[in-house]
């Protein structure tokens, strides 16, 4: 596993040319994205235990609240994984911070979705709503029920208004809070798993960005197709686009 970026217990800032505060944050993001196993040393290097609350957050921010699905969901489980089978992470302590966060983050989302209702339908596009990623998986949700709480834990942006459209479609929470526990375990013990078992060997160090690229890009692509074909396959009935 490899460790910290630099010396010192530093967290490094990506080099910035008069690009203005939010392209900045937006290079520093995606930054932390394919360089997360750095950080993430760097994090138990500086912090030592409070770690776990970082992962917490970071879970529990990216599936709980739905303007921010492009934090690291699948990379940030497998370098978890890593870390664990390297010895920087206590494993079970790490499943079960993840666990909690994956599953507290969707039922608060879910709680949102219930709480503004149908009249989501009606919202435009803007810098804290992605209106086309919501109609992705609101289709997603029309087409296969309750199973898209579990499916779509393995799709970025999907995976953040899967919960959110649950809510808005207003489905039991005794019905939501088991497909999103079998959701959890499943996502967080497959991947974390994997990284244990797989993230430290040579070939995936030499090879960890273009994975963590493929971890993003494969099931997103994936998402959209299916959201595409359960779009075709059933449109929205007018019920469901004016409440």
């Amino acid at each position: 596993m490899r460790t910290a970026r630099t010396g010192g217990g530093c967290l490094p800032r990506p080099t910035i040319h008069s690009q203005g505060p939010v392209l900045e944050y937006v290079h520093l993001l995606i930054d932390f994205i394919l360089h997360i196993d750095q950080y993430l040393a760097t994090f138990v290097e500086q912090y030592g235990a409070w770690v776990y609350l970082i992962l917490f957050l970071i879970v529990f921010v990216e599936t709980g609240l739905v303007v921010m699905p492009f934090l690291p969901g699948d990379s940030l489980l497998f370098i978890v994984g890593a870390m664990a089978g390297a010895g920087l992470l206590n494993p079970q302590i790490a499943v079960a911070v993840l666990l909690v966060a994956a599953i507290l983050g969707d039922q608060c989302n879910y709680s949102i979705g219930r709480y503004f209702g149908p009249k989501v339908f009606k919202w435009e596009n803007s810098r804290f709503f992605n209106k086309k990623a919501f109609d992705q998986a609101h289709a997603f949700y029309e087409r296969y029920g309750g199973v898209t709480i579990i499916l779509a834990r393995f799709m970025p942006f999907i995976r953040t208004f899967a919960p959110f459209v649950a809510g808005v479609a207003e489905m039991t929470r005794s019905k939501f809070t088991f497909f999103n526990v079998v959701g959890a375990l499943i996502w967080v013990l497959g991947i974390v798993t994997a990284g244990y078992f797989f993230g430290n060997m040579k070939i995936v160090q030499d090879n960890l960005e273009k994975i963590i690229w493929a971890l993003i890009l494969v099931p997103g692509l994936i998402a959209i197709f299916g959201a595409w074909r359960a779009g075709r396959a059933q449109p929205s009935t007018p019920g469901h686009t004016q409440p």
